[in-house]
């Protein structure tokens, strides 16, 4: 079976939009503070801004920022808990090798 031209751009395209999606996604955990509050959250599932900056050692206006990247590329999500934002991850296939890959120490 021959493709023509329209199904190739078309996969083309396609394919391009998901390799941007995942280097993006890859971009943003491959810095030393994200990692470490990615970490966190998959160690204790829904975490509360002040209570990561606490167990990382961080301000709280910088892990605020990283939550902020992570959240506006969907890796994690938010949730209000009285005056507090939490965090927690969102559920994306992807999550689970970049568990195994930044948080795996040997």
């Amino acid at each position: 079976m021959f493709l023509n031209m329209n199904q190739i751009a078309i996969k083309r395209k396609a394919l391009t939009r998901d390799l941007a999606q995942k280097a993006k996604i890859l971009a943003l955990a491959g810095d030393e503070a994200r990692i470490r509050i990615l970490c966190t959250l998959f160690e204790y599932k829904n975490v509360c801004v002040g209570d990561i900056a606490n167990t990382l050692g961080m301000s709280l206006a910088a892990v605020s920022h990283h939550l902020q990247l992570l959240s506006e590329s969907e890796l994690v999500v938010t949730k209000r808990e009285g005056k507090n934002i939490c965090y927690s991850l969102n559920k994306q296939p992807l999550m689970k090798y970049i568990r195994q890959f930044i948080c795996h120490r040997s």
